[in-house]
This record gives structure tokens, sequence and C-alpha cells, in this order.
């Protein structure tokens, strides 16, 4: 099995990378540079492989000023263009386009399914529904996976959220009411993983737990790992 992957060395990219090297799976990283490249030369890169997997695009945890917003969007919009250019052009086309997207093209006020057309209007929304759209123009089996915040207690969003605790200000925001939709990093891993070795699924899948926690509850369970991991630490010390 051949994987190209966008994105290669971020948070999930990484993550793909080492499970599919275990599976003897070979990855073959599309750089920036690669995204720089012409269709046709991008074209070349991706003959032969079975699998395109996109998850370019820049830190969506910045400040959103009007540069950067135009960095958001190229990122993910130009790149996305580019990759589905490329394989739509293929005599030999991979057998499966997998893209991302995040459940941040939903409001905030319901609970969504993929059949959910309740977008939230907002700059992230129409970020998504743009992004989906030009991932949709593959010729080939695709599949899009709206992700939630993704967990892992290394990397990623967690160890961000944690800091405040360790220093002692960490604390609900607001009234605490609002909803946290999340996943682990491994049941992530496991999705793709599933699309790659299922041949009859395609469509949109929002990858996010199914029991949403409260800003509150993700606030309490924080503190309760902090102050347990304060104390191992005191009691390692003595």
């Amino acid at each position: 099995m051949r994987i190209a992957i966008s994105g290669s060395t971020g948070f999930i990219g990484k993550r793909l990378t080492a499970d599919f090297s275990l599976r003897e799976w070979k990855v073959i990283p599309i750089t920036r540079s690669d995204l720089s490249l012409s269709v046709e030369d991008l074209a070349k890169k991706l003959n032969g492989v079975d699998v395109v997997i996109n998850l370019a695009g820049a830190p969506i945890a910045k400040r959103w000023n009007e540069k950067y917003k135009q960095v958001l969007i190229s990122s993910r919009i130009d790149s996305t263009k580019k990759i589905v250019s490329a394989i739509n052009s293929l005599v030999n086309k991979p057998k499966l386009f997998i893209s991302t997207s995040a459940i941040g093209i939903y409001d905030s006020t319901s609970t969504h399914t993929e059949q959910s057309l309740n977008y939230s209007g907002n700059f992230l929304s129409d970020l998504c529904i743009k992004w989906e759209q030009e991932a949709k123009k593959a010729d080939i089996r695709t599949i899009i996976f709206r992700l939630s915040v993704v967990l892992d207690k290394n990397e990623g969003a967690f160890p961000k959220m944690f800091l405040p605790f360790k220093l002692g200000v960490g604390g609900k925001i607001g009234s605490g009411k609002q909803a946290f939709s999340w996943i682990y990093i491994e049941d992530v891993l496991n999705a793709f993983v599933f699309a790659i070795e299922t041949e009859n699924i395609s469509g949109i899948f929002n990858l996010t737990s199914p029991n949403p926690i409260t800003n509150i509850e993700l606030t309490k369970a924080i503190g309760k790992a902090t102050s347990k991991a304060t104390y191992t630490k005191k009691i390692q010390i003595q």
C-alpha cells in the first residue's frame, strides 16, 4: 500500500505516518514544496499511489487577523484544489482520496449528524464549506472527515488546555455550559485505517465522540487530573 499524505509533519500526520509504517504501508509525504509545483509535476509524484490523504492547513489556533485569514484560506482551499487537480489528471488514479474538514462547520446551538445543514455562517464554517467543495471535485472515491477537537496527552490542543491548570490559573469559560466535542487520537487513526480498508464507503463523516461534554465538565476533569499529577509528583520527590 502506497499512501501520499499532505500535512504529514503535523500532529495527525505524524501519528498516521507512524501507524502506517507499522503496517508496512509506504508513506509518500506531500510537502509544502510539492504543493508549490505545477499540477503536472505534483501528478508525477502521485502517480502509482493507492491513497491520497489531505491534511494540509495552517494552524487554526492563532489570532485571526485579516492577513492570517488569507493564510488559512490559501493553505486549505488552494492546496486541496491543486491536489484534486493532480489526482484528476492521472490515468492510473488512486483508489481513495481522504480530505479533512471540521465540525466547526455547524452552528453551536444544535446537535448535528452528517446530514445536518445547520451551518454557523461564520468564517470557519464558510472556510469548511469551500474546503469540502474542492475535495468533492475529485473523480475517485472520496471521504471527508469533519474533525472535532483531537485529544492526545502529549500533542495537539490538550497540552495547551492543561498548562493553565498546571500553573494554577485554569477555570471554566463563561457559564461553562458550552458543549465541547472531542475525539481521542487513537480513534482518529482507526477511522483512517477503516476508511482505507473498507472499499464500499464514501461521503462525509463526523469524527467525534457520541457524547460531548460541557466546558465545566472538561474543566473539572482537567482540574482533577492536575491535582492527581501534582500529588504524584510530590510523592515521587519525597
